[in-house]
């Protein structure tokens, strides 16, 4: 089946369908490029800056500095 075949049914799915195929494509996309980065079904962690109060601290301290630069 070409892709000329498949737009119409494409644009013919509900948007939470539609998001779901980008997600797909993407990941495919992304295992031939490197095929060895993720495992399906793995989980990996991510960082956050949730309950990141030093980083927030020397942001805002940025901040003030970057503020005391313009008006000083």
């Amino acid at each position: 089946m070409t892709i000329v075949e498949l737009m119409p049914t494409l644009q013919a799915l509900p948007r939470p369908d539609k998001l779901r195929l980008v997600q797909f494509l993407i990941g495919e996309i992304a295992r031939e490029e490197d095929p060895g980065m993720f495992e399906p079904g793995a989980s990996y962690a991510i960082w956050s800056p949730h309950d990141s109060y030093e980083a927030a601290a020397t942001l805002q301290a940025m901040l003030k500095q970057e503020q005391g630069v313009q008006h000083g």
